[in-house]
């Protein structure tokens, strides 16, 4: 569906109903196992001869449904589904260093992946370098050493809503045969499309604003299906494997498989078949719901952020505000650059009182939802410092650029006169 427009693919993308019993819905596939017929249809489907399902940790036909359409939104080759955002960071990282190596990242991350980054992965072998994302593309050129097997960076970071110039991070990576791999969970693929700017690998916590009603805990893995694994710095993609092995018995590598979508093949048989973080059909149907009103409820998102901001700047309370599309803000470059149609709905302000005051504040709203999340049809207000980047040490979080202070919003579908007062006398309550 390629030849169509974003919101036909939303809706329409990856799924034919003929192929379903004429279900105009997604059916949801709730079995663990398929008939298989016959033994030499067995033989055909291992050997990726025929296309069709096995068992439902391997592939399942509402989740393909999912993936398909997603692998359209983004314009890749092939996308596999996960059971977390977490789950497609990890199996993504694993399968690109995989026997060892380093990543290059920045230090403005979600806590959890900046946690598990530090301590779980030099335990697999795989060293991490952080850098400050405001070095831009000559920072990550300079930091990048001989045994460096990708550049991970979050499309628009969490929480202060840092970009990234990803077309001139992504030569980086190009120039020294290395892939660039982003997590675009905050803009969706209606607001950046990555690929199209050079991005090798995408990946999204599909809880967030993909689905967007808070409602499930996915991952999805996008492969743009245009980095060469053959290059010789990724083995693991060229070298042959008995469980690949031709209907002849020839044993063939990820890359004679699956062609262009290597990637995306090695993570679903290797990474997703053994480690085993599945997404269930009825997750899958749930944002596959959720796509069809992506753009709607972004745009409606993007509005409300812009008027609550707006107000923001006026209010006596707070001291700075952290969100690209001002005119403050030192990316409102980039933004302009990547972002036309908004910045996404997640910001941050320094909330100008104490930690007591902070605590009022949190306690006093009504509308605001407090809770760890974001992208939901809700309102959500957090202090970032004491939850979601909890993991982090008082260095850590320097290093990312978030203080004592620091209050996350995500906001929602609510009315935006509404979401304003309901800030207004909280401050108030905080003040008192």
């Amino acid at each position: 569906m390629g030849d169509y427009n974003f919101d036909t693919i939303k809706v329409r993308g990856g799924y034919t109903p003929k192929d379903h019993n004429y279900s105009v819905s997604v059916p949801i596939y709730a079995t663990a196992s398929f008939e298989v017929g016959e033994a030499e249809r067995f033989e055909r489907l291992a050997s990726l001869s025929e296309e069709g399902y096995i068992y439902s940790r391997l592939s399942n036909p509402t989740v393909s449904v999912l993936e398909n359409r997603i692998a359209i939104l983004d314009g890749g080759v092939a996308a596999v589904a996960v059971a977390s955002g977490m789950a497609a960071i990890t199996y993504a990282l694993l399968a690109v260093a995989e026997g060892g190596g380093r990543i290059l990242t920045t230090h403005q991350l979600y806590g959890g992946t900046v946690d598990a980054l530090k301590k779980l992965y030099p335990r697999f072998g795989i060293q991490i370098d952080s850098i400050d994302n405001d070095g831009g593309a000559e920072e990550f050129k300079k930091a990048i050493k001989e045994d460096t097997k990708a550049i991970f960076i979050e499309t628009i970071s969490n929480p202060n809503a840092i970009l990234s110039d990803i077309k001139e991070i992504a030569k980086v990576a190009h120039e020294n045969n290395i892939p660039l791999i982003v997590d675009n969970t905050f803009a969706t693929p209606y607001l950046f499309n990555p690929i199209k700017h050079g991005a090798d690998i995408v990946i999204y916590s599909a809880t967030k604003a993909l689905s967007g009603h808070g409602n499930v805990i996915a991952g999805v893995i996008v492969d743009s299906g245009k980095f060469n694994w053959a290059n010789g710095k990724f083995p693991q993609f060229s070298e042959p494997y008995f469980t690949l092995k031709d209907l002849n018995g020839n044993e063939r590598s990820y890359i004679d498989a699956f062609k262009e979508s290597a990637f995306a093949g090695k993570v679903r048989l290797d990474y997703l078949t053994y480690f085993g973080a599945v997404l269930s059909p009825f997750d899958a149907y749930l944002i596959l719901l959720g796509l069809e009103t992506l753009s709607e409820r972004v745009q409606k998102q993007v509005s409300n952020t812009q008027k609550i901001i707006d107000y923001l700047k006026t209010e006596e309370g707070v001291s700075w505000i952290s969100y690209p599309t001002i005119e403050t803000s030192s990316y409102k470059s980039l933004a302009d650059k990547y972002f036309s149609k908004g910045a996404g709905s997640t910001f941050t302000f320094g909330f100008n009182g104490t930690p007591e005051q902070i605590n009022k504040l949190i306690n006093s709203v009504k509308l605001f939802s407090y809770q760890a999340n974001v992208g939901d049809a809700r309102s959500l207000i957090i202090n970032v410092a004491k939850t979601t980047h909890g993991e982090l040490t008082e260095e850590q979080l320097k290093l990312a650029k978030i203080s004592e202070e620091t209050i996350r919003l995500s906001i929602g579908l609510e009315d935006s006169d509404d979401l304003i007062n309901d800030l207004k006398q909280a401050f108030r309550e905080a003040f008192k």
